[in-house]
């Protein structure tokens, strides 16, 4: 993920031609495997026996099946998150701290959306707080908050982030039957009650 938090930016050793087939083959295997049953219905020993890779060449690399889910959400993430730092705005840089918002909830919405069965294999409970993801999320919402001049933004900016927890977006979708513009307009009416200035 391109927000790492600090961790040591040394050049990563070259990949051996033989573990790039296994990594794509266990990936490939992966997001079948979590498509059709969702993270929590998979076992490691599952992923390795349809990538056809042993399970001491999964373990290696892999130590559980949230590693894996992670690796697989990492290049989504990745492509928002480029977005917001150079993209067109509003998503990107450019337009007022509100819209910028609103383009996000809106972009994470469609993310969530998509590729929720790996959402909720690696940002459940506390591990959401753990994830370099949600790392950048809070550091991009907290200088939106920081431009429009929002006190105690620190205690904000985590507010803001809740409402996108994967296990809040799969009930309201799920459970509820909200459809995304439903839940993404909800979103947006939350950050402009606390972007838009009041006159």
């Amino acid at each position: 993920m391109l927000f790492d938090g600090g961790a040591d930016r040394s050049p990563a050793p070259k990949e051996r031609a033989d573990a790039a087939r296994n990594r794509a083959r266990v990936l490939a295997a992966a997001a079948r495997l979590f498509a059709e049953r969702g993270p929590q219905d998979v076992r490691m020993e599952d992923i390795a026996r349809a990538a056809g890779v042993g399970k001491g060449t999964l373990y290696r690399r892999y130590p559980d099946i949230a590693s894996i889910a992670v690796a697989l959400l990492d290049d989504h993430e990745r492509v928002l998150q480029e977005k917001l730092m150079r993209g067109e705005p509003p998503l990107g840089p450019g337009a007022p701290p509100d819209e910028r918002l609103a383009a996000f909830y809106e972009a994470m919405v469609e993310l969530l959306d998509q590729h929720i069965h790996l959402v909720l294999g690696t940002e459940t409970g506390q591990s959401r707080f753990a994830t370099g993801a949600y790392g950048f999320w809070r550091v991009h919402v907290g200088a939106l908050l920081g431009e429009a001049g929002v006190e105690d933004r620190e205690a904000m900016v985590d507010l803001l982030l809740a409402p996108l927890a994967p296990d809040v977006f799969q009930f309201q979708r799920d459970r509820m039957g909200l459809d995304v513009q439903q839940i993404t307009a909800a979103l947006k009416a939350l950050g402009r009650g606390v972007l838009v200035p009041r006159g």
